[in-house]
């Protein structure tokens, strides 16, 4: 029987992982950058101009959105810290998606080498 982390490295194994340092040029290339944690996650701080996509609304919400459906749409995946978004990656490329790739460490190692993230500022009822 296979494990979650089994799987997540099968995942790695068939998608392109973006090096960290790379992953800048990679995100600034891409047509669209999808953030595949929970909205609680992405509401406490997400990669800027990411597009949130849950990874189990993935194919939902990929399927149901025209502007998203050219299989040929340059892609970068991220989740906290890679596992989900090789699986998503895996999914996308099931799905006909050409050039799909995720960032390697994820959210996590993002924040830890000190680059931008965006945190929504909740209002205050004072």
């Amino acid at each position: 029987m296979k494990t979650a982390h089994d799987l997540v490295l099968q995942a790695k194994a068939h998608v392109r992982e973006i090096a960290l340092q790379d992953a800048d040029e990679a995100i600034r290339q891409a047509d669209v950058l999808i953030d595949v944690r929970e909205a609680d996650e992405f509401a406490a701080g997400h990669l800027p101009g990411a597009v949130l996509m849950p990874r189990g609304l993935l194919e939902f919400k990929l399927s149901g959105t025209p502007a998203l459906s050219g299989r040929d749409l340059k892609v970068v995946l991220y989740c906290k810290t890679s596992g989900r978004a090789a699986l998503s990656a895996q999914t996308m490329q099931s799905m006909g998606y050409l050039q799909v790739s995720s960032v390697a460490g994820g959210y996590d190692a993002w924040v830890a080498a000190g680059k931008q993230v965006v945190k929504p500022e909740q209002p205050a009822f004072d």
